[in-house]
């Protein structure tokens, strides 16, 4: 236990738990062919800015500690200028999340991470390390985010780290069971959550006065056609997707559609375990970038489980009449759709009784081109666009009474995005990566400061 502690300590003190900054100032453009749109950085700023949220509204760019930083004095490594930088300007609040998907390793070899019942103590005890060295400044929480894409990318098709799944899925899985696994790793992230919840609320939060929650990522779902097998199926896709971690956060208890798809293979909770996660959190973090088009798919048939084929869901971005649901950016799942963040919010505050919502990640990518000259590839036009249209969906949402709090744009600086590695770019803050690191604000940065200044 100790070797444990003394782990997540270090993870706790270096990583700082992956965090976002408040207030930051700062696609291929050829598919989005708005190139040669010249958006100026004052891009209709005028009517539309800071001032048309409602006051105290926070804005900020989010950032994940192993997609961006490394140890800041490891091996003997001097400051560097965003070191100086985050001390020059100390006023930032961070938004701070506990797991963002860098488990331990020894973890994963003593007992299987996220498989095992036992990564709900370690939990628990890294939660409170955490608390108890940075609650006095840390004042907003996140337990977990995106427990979907953990759960799906890790031990459904073994895309992301520990590259788990079942061998007919993914020749070069370590092993797994795609039918079985992903929905265990929820479940035992629901129930670290839960815990985590309870020792902040029952020790800390009544003098460091902070507030708890998780992130969940959900796109938004289109049936294809007007049907009502079509309707019926997007209705599912939306439970497999964003209910499966809001309807135990909510109800206790797991979507209906999941537990008659999925049923002996989706684990239960204890009377005691449903009540603990029911009210869990005092906000929800949202995740939202895209959107599909939906088709019912329970006709299929298939010899092969996994959590792939339970929603009986076909996810489409083209529709019948082959229109695009939206034009691509850098990223092949990623389809510009603005007013799913409307719809998103609207489905969530009805469904889910109206809850205090933060919109943790929202954000656009474009290939990265190393023959590209840095003063092209800061001339960002699309990337401004695409805020802006999202903050005016979203302004429209808050405006029918959207209990959203704040918005977070993904991502600060251009970063490491796990298995696509350094091939997009979704920063504001241009990164070159083969000069030093060194960073430069791109057109949207600075968008984004005469938007945060008006």
């Amino acid at each position: 236990m100790g070797r444990l502690l003394i782990g997540l300590l270090v993870l706790a003190l270096f990583h700082y738990c992956g965090f976002m900054f408040p207030q930051v100032y700062g696609l291929n453009t050829h598919l989005l062919n708005i190139e040669s749109q010249q958006i100026s950085p004052s891009y209709r700023i005028n009517k539309f800015n800071r001032s048309s949220f409602p006051q105290g509204f926070i804005f900020g760019a989010a950032s994940s500690a192993y997609q961006v930083e490394g140890g800041w004095n490891a091996d003997g490594k001097g400051p560097s200028i965003w070191d100086h930088f985050t001390h020059k300007f100390p006023g930032i609040k961070p938004v701070v999340t506990l797991f963002h998907w860098d488990l331990p390793q020894a973890l994963e070899e003593e007992y299987g991470g996220f498989r095992s019942h036992k990564v709900i103590h370690d939990f628990h005890g890294y939660a409170n390390i955490c608390f108890e060295r940075f609650g006095d400044r840390v004042k907003q929480w996140i337990t977990f985010n995106e427990p979907w894409s953990f759960s799906i990318e890790g031990y459904d098709n073994g895309a992301f780290a520990p590259g788990r799944c079942s061998s007919w899925m993914n020749n070069n899985c370590t092993g797994g069971d795609s039918s079985i696994e992903p929905y265990l790793v929820t479940h035992n992230q629901l129930l670290a959550h839960a815990q985590a919840v309870k020792l902040y609320r029952t020790k800390y939060q009544a003098h460091q006065k902070g507030i708890i929650g998780m992130t969940v990522v959900a796109s938004w779902m289109v049936p294809l056609s007007n049907s009502k097998a079509d309707k019926h199926a997007s209705k599912r896709a939306m439970d497999f997707q964003l209910g499966w971690n809001m309807d135990p956060l909510v109800f206790g208890k797991y979507p209906k559609s999941m537990r008659t798809l999925v049923r002996h293979r989706l684990p239960k909770f204890t009377k005691e375990q449903s009540q603990l996660l029911k009210g869990s959190f005092d906000f929800i973090g949202l995740n939202y970038y895209s959107a599909f088009y939906v088709e019912d798919a329970s006709g299929l048939k298939s010899s092969n489980l996994s959590f792939s084929f339970d929603a009986q869901a076909n996810y489409s971005i083209v529709a019948r009449h082959g229109k695009l649901i939206g034009a691509q950016a850098g990223s092949s799942w990623l389809h510009i759709y603005p007013r799913g963040i409307r719809d998103l919010l609207h489905y969530v505050r009805h469904k889910y009784h109206d809850p205090i919502i933060y919109i943790t990640e929202n954000g656009v990518d474009d290939r990265d081109n190393p023959s590209m000259p840095r003063e092209t590839a800061l001339k960002d036009f699309f990337r401004i666009k695409y805020y802006y249209d999202h903050l005016q969906y979203l302004h429209k949402a808050i405006r029918a009474g959207a209990k959203v709090k704040g918005f977070f744009g993904w991502a600060v600086v251009d970063n490491l995005e796990w298995n696509s590695g350094y091939t997009v770019r979704f920063g504001i803050n241009f990164v070159d990566f083969k000069n030093g690191m060194k960073r430069y604000p791109k057109l949207s940065a600075n968008w984004f400061k005469k938007f945060l200044q008006q």
